[in-house]
């Protein structure tokens, strides 16, 4: 199995969860310096999405391939039709843009590239499975861990926004498992957590895990937006903001998918937030 985003927040999880498979296991670095980060059992290869035949040596000998893209769209033709030659199934890490709830109906930059490419991989006869996650919990650390850690007030706007965050290492384990298992050829899931949360909630959740009360305090979209410049593209800003905007009075969209799949439960974020504790206290 090849992991390509080997050294992200999922792809890094899904190599672990293959490993305990006793799945033999290949990770595709962006940079050479990064193998020291990984296991000592996996092959390491340096490949590049923006240079397609750079892969080409990691694909050889390959029978999956789990495919996160981390790079413009322009090469996704080439390296898809690369994975094509090589390789006899692949699981596609992309988004829920087709699901039918306002959340995820709002126009998308990154959903568009989703969407390119599972036509590309539909078109070429692979074995595929698509997952597609909802809102990471992990995207508190990047939101609200600076605010925590200071002992400040967590400002944010759409505070009544609810959404289901799905814990990174249930991802993972649906994608390693959807790699190895049967059953999962042509299929198309939908990862949520188990909860639908308010993003207050979400921040009283967080302060419950660290056992202390987080304040919350509504923020207005332009100052999101002011506070956004240079640290986030115009266009991701404006998305986040409409999809919360959309989600306003609306119960998130939470399916089944992670616990029928591994036959436990999600974990809650709650869970999530306990066990990165540190993250919210330290930085680490």
């Amino acid at each position: 199995m090849l992991v390509t985003g080997a050294t992200g927040r999922v792809g890094r999880v899904v190599i672990d969860q293959l490993l305990e498979a006793g799945v033999p296991v290949r990770a595709l670095t962006h940079r050479a310096e990064m193998a020291a980060t990984l296991p000592s059992k996996v092959e390491v290869f340096t490949g590049d999405l923006t240079v397609p035949e750079s892969l080409d040596p990691a694909l050889q000998g390959a029978g999956a391939v789990f495919l996160v893209w981390t790079a413009p769209p322009e090469t996704a033709e080439a390296v898809v039709e690369r994975l094509a030659v090589h390789v006899r199934r692949v699981v596609f890490l992309s988004s829920p843009h087709q699901t039918p709830h306002p959340f995820f109906q709002q126009p998308n930059p990154m959903a568009v590239l989703h969407a390119g490419i599972e036509r590309l991989i539909a078109g070429t006869g692979l074995e595929s499975t698509i997952v597609r996650p909802g809102m990471f919990a992990s995207n508190s650390l990047a939101w609200w861990a600076p605010a925590i850690r200071s002992g400040e007030v967590v400002r944010w706007p759409y505070g009544a926004a609810e959404t289901a965050p799905v814990d990174d290492r249930d991802v993972a384990a649906v994608a390693a498992r959807t790699l190895y298992g049967d059953g999962h050829v042509g299929a198309d899931y939908v990862l949520t957590g188990p909860e639908s949360l308010t993003q207050a909630a979400q921040v009283e959740a967080i302060g419950d895990a660290l056992g202390h009360r987080i304040a919350f305090e509504e923020m207005t979209p332009d100052e999101f937006r002011r506070l956004s410049e240079g640290t986030a593209p115009s266009s991701v800003v404006d998305m986040l903001l409409a999809a919360w905007s959309a989600a306003v009075g609306q119960p998130a969209y939470i399916t089944t998918a992670v616990a029928d799949i591994l036959g436990t439960a999600p974990r809650t974020l709650r869970q999530w937030a306990v066990d990165h504790a540190t993250a919210f206290t330290q930085g680490s």
